[in-house]
């Protein structure tokens, strides 16, 4: 079955495209989300104004791509996380607290962009992709650190003297 699409779809196709899809796909998931439309003479005309306005949009998102890969490329992102001894994680990084680490350096990276083979549960320098599209990914390296220690704080039993155990200030005139 032939369907306009309406919306950009990632394995499909761009708006305004023409594509050859399963009766069953059409009928039961882009039609009804309202992600195609029935490939008319009629609804072809209607979309061709959006077509070239949504060109100009995909245009502009791929410039600001470009930008953001170049402004990333080689960062590093320091994390700090508890370890033991030899220097293993309890727990891991994870690509979404790499992500954040490098929006608060002021980098526009988005969580999905952050693609880890696997989480990080060692300490040290790794370098990983950013994967911004297809053919746009840029290269950072992530530093693990250990947590400095929190001071231990001292049992209440081996605390300065408590005030209720101090005698009260009495003027006695």
């Amino acid at each position: 079955m032939k369907v306009l699409l309406c919306e950009d779809i990632r394995s499909l196709g761009w708006l305004g495209d023409v594509v050859e899809v399963n009766e069953g796909y059409a009928r039961n998931y882009l039609l009804p989300q309202g992600l195609a439309k029935v490939a008319t003479q009629a609804n072809i005309k209607a979309i061709s104004e959006q077509k070239a306005d949504r060109a100009g949009q995909r245009l502009h998102d791929r410039s600001r791509l470009e930008q953001a890969v170049k402004a990333v490329d080689g960062a590093e992102a320091v994390i700090a996380a508890r370890a033991n001894e030899q220097g293993v994680l309890f727990g891991s990084v994870t690509d979404s607290q790499i992500a954040a680490n490098l929006r608060a350096q002021g980098f526009e990276v988005a969580d999905e962009i952050v693609q880890l083979p696997e989480h990080i549960k060692q300490v040290g320098t790794h370098t990983l992709t950013l994967k911004f599209a297809d053919d746009l990914t840029a290269e950072v390296k992530v530093t693990v650190v250990p947590e400095a220690e929190q001071p231990a704080t001292r049992p209440a039993n081996q605390s300065a003297a408590h005030p209720s155990d101090q005698q009260p200030d009495i003027d006695a005139t």
